[in-house]
């Protein structure tokens, strides 16, 4: 592994991007602390520590903690991840779309450039419900979180936030292309892995001051090795289906007749469901923090973290958008329609609808596996936390973001390390990052 890292450096177009890179994540680490104006800080502290179990807590997690301090990145890069998964559920619903999807690069940039219009519009309304759901917060006594209320505060704020996220990303293509992994990824990744630092430091004082045990903390960061050691192993996890392709004459020469596989993966989805889940569990946890109704307070009751009700309907969501978001990323029909095309079949199974119906068969069983093991990773902390009372400050969505970045930047730094005949991270097995 050392020797891997040395040999990275000596590559001098794979130093370049990586120093890029980390120059690049550090501009956004400088963002994240710049403030916006007319907040008061104290306050909105305190109302964030009040509501750290709603969807704030979660729009703040994926801000790297811009949303709490209100800073110019406070939105973050999800306007541009939301107008992304928008975008890939309408290519279903317009056959433009769907045509433009499958143009290659010209379709590719043409989608790009609608997912940027769609990320400042949708920028525009977060920051606009932002900025009026402020200036109706009150702090813990009672204190104004908003200096001076109106339509400047507003149109500030909306100008400002938006203004931040355009800027993230457009620093996440910069990464992208002139970088070392995907920008976006990398700026999720960052945001996470900068809390890193203050859960340990809290960790520690809890041990200092006795409330946690020595065995207690070397139980979790067991926990963490062997939850990490799964992911990794279920990412790269895939079932391959045989392929082989018939042979052609063309003039005097003969082509094909060798064979292949077409890999299904066990984790299709990646980490959008448990997203999706979290964010619909937390929004009567939300909706509590504003409407003081015995309905809403028994609702959030009900549904808060840890309750047998929250898990079962957290497992089912999982499940869920684990099957919807994968019969919208991956058409079994449009998979059988280009193996035939170009001569290629699947053995035993007659080429057209019966390979869509075998292909369809097969990654409805992987998508249940995957449905489960995301479940039950994105469950673990929930249950150690609530059954156990030991603390795990990152969530298992957090987890699984992390490492699903790093194996797919691990994976590019070894494409370019092998590419120009240096020994990678590792000397057995290549390593393979997530194909979605």
């Amino acid at each position: 592994m050392l020797e891997g890292f040395q040999n990275a450096t000596r590559i001098p177009e794979l130093r370049r991007r990586l120093l890029f890179t980390l120059a690049m994540l550090a501009v956004y680490r400088v963002g994240v602390h710049i403030p916006t104006p007319g907040i008061d800080r104290v306050a909105l502290a305190a109302f964030f520590d009040r509501v750290k179990d709603t969807i704030f807590g979660l729009f703040n997690l994926f801000s790297g903690g811009a949303l709490e301090q209100f800073s110019v990145f406070s939105l973050g890069i999800m306007p541009y991840i939301s107008a992304s998964i928008i975008l890939q559920l309408l290519t279903v619903v317009f056959p433009y779309l769907e045509r433009l999807s499958k143009e290659g690069e010209a379709g590719r940039r043409k989608i790009t450039q609608y997912t940027r219009y769609g990320t400042i519009v949708l920028s525009i309304i977060q920051g606009m419900m932002i900025a009026v759901g402020l200036e109706g917060t009150r702090g813990p006594g009672g204190e104004m979180i908003v200096l001076e209320p109106g339509w400047g505060f507003r149109l500030m704020t909306i100008v400002t936030l938006t203004s931040g996220t355009a800027f993230i990303m457009w620093l996440g293509e910069q990464i992208t292309e002139r970088g070392i992994g995907n920008g976006i990824s990398l700026i999720i990744f960052a945001g996470i892995v900068a809390r890193l630092p203050s859960a340990i430091t809290s960790t520690f004082q809890f041990v200092r001051e006795g409330e946690l045990g020595v065995l207690v903390v070397l139980f979790v960061v067991v926990v963490v090795v062997v939850v990490v050691g799964v992911i990794i192993f279920m990412e790269r996890g895939q079932r391959r289906i045989p392929v082989q392709y018939a042979k052609r004459v063309v003039g005097r020469k003969m082509y094909g007749g060798q064979s292949s596989h077409l890999p299904l993966k066990i984790n299709t989805s990646g980490v959008i469901p448990p997203i999706f889940a979290s964010s619909i569990l937390i929004f009567p946890a939300t909706v509590a923090q504003f409407v003081q109704h015995p309905w809403a307070q028994a609702a959030a009751g009900y549904l808060a973290p840890g309750r047998w009700l929250h898990d079962v309907l957290y497992v089912g969501f999982i499940i869920f958008f684990c099957y919807f978001y994968t019969a919208v990323v991956f058409n079994p029909v449009d998979v059988a329609e280009n193996m035939k095309k170009f001569g290629g079949y699947i053995p035993g199974i007659r080429p057209g609808q019966k390979t869509a119906e075998f292909i369809d068969r097969v990654l409805s069983r992987v998508t249940l596996g995957g449905a489960i093991y995301l479940s039950l990773v994105a469950l673990l902390p929930t249950i150690l936390i609530s059954q156990f009372n030991v603390p795990f400050f990152f969530g298992g969505t957090a987890l699984l973001i992390v490492v699903g970045v790093a194996l797919d930047t691990v994976a590019q730094v070894e494409t370019h390390m092998i590419t120009r005949n240096y020994e990678g991270f590792m000397k057995r097995g290549r390593l393979h990052g997530r194909r979605g």
